[in-house]
């Protein structure tokens, strides 16, 4: 479904990331993960087209990217939730979540659209009438995650869910991604909770310096020496 081949993101001088490739196939959960500074949000955001590369592809079912507008790239079925959630403060739950749809012109499957996230986290339901900003930061990630997905996407791109968030919500989080996917969404995932992301991810690759140093299964990395000193504390 996505396809990354030589990748290369300068910001100035600065050769962010070093010509990574990987992909992503249907319904699959696929992580990156690596240390702060590897390069993984920049990945995300050339991937949703939020910055241009500087060389490489980046296909979505086969049609390029590379030189489609952000906006564009929502509409052909890839949606991101932002590192740091980026909700709308001043606006309620029910009209963050209508700016999700903000392209889509079918009226009652956005409707029905909209019951499946509500399903999904039923304490946006309860808040539908709140204020985004008043929101606890556990509520304003699940907010995030379902802004996005009522954009319909076929893969969603997540960018540090888990930041901020105690235990009990990051377990909670997780097992929402997981029904995410079981309802046929595919998943590329970034995130500093190694251990988390390999034990829901089919696959996953290691970034390093704006490089992959290591893919395999989430099992197979999640057993690996190399992995476990540097990100799993063993």
């Amino acid at each position: 479904m996505l396809k990354v081949e030589n990748l290369h993101v300068h910001y100035g001088m600065i050769e962010a990331i070093k010509g990574i490739s990987f992909e992503v196939n249907d319904g699959e959960i696929v992580t990156l993960i690596g240390a702060n500074g590897a390069g993984k949000t920049t990945t995300m955001h050339a991937i949703s087209g939020l910055i241009k590369p500087s060389e490489g592809s980046i296909k979505l079912n086969d049609v390029e990217l590379t030189k489609t507008p952000a906006h564009k790239i929502v509409t052909m079925g890839l949606a991101q939730v932002p590192e740091g959630r980026r909700v709308f403060a001043q606006q309620t739950v029910e009209e963050n979540l209508l700016m999700g749809a903000y392209f889509r012109k079918d009226k009652d499957e956005v409707k029905r659209d909209m019951e499946n996230v509500y399903k999904l986290f039923p304490r946006l339901d309860e808040r539908k009438k709140q204020t985004a900003g008043t929101l606890s930061g556990g509520e304003q990630q699940m907010l995030a995650m379902g802004r996005a997905l009522m954009a319909r996407p076929q893969i969603l791109l997540m960018d540090e869910p888990s930041m901020g968030l105690s235990p009990l919500l990051v377990k909670e989080i997780f097992r929402i991604i997981v029904d995410i996917n079981k309802q046929g969404t595919t998943i590329l995932l970034v995130e500093q909770n190694a251990k988390m992301a390999l034990g829901i991810a089919d696959r996953a690759y290691v970034l390093e310096t704006g490089n992959i140093t290591l893919s395999g299964t989430g099992k197979e990395l999640a057993a690996s020496e190399k992995v476990q000193k540097a990100y799993l504390g063993g």
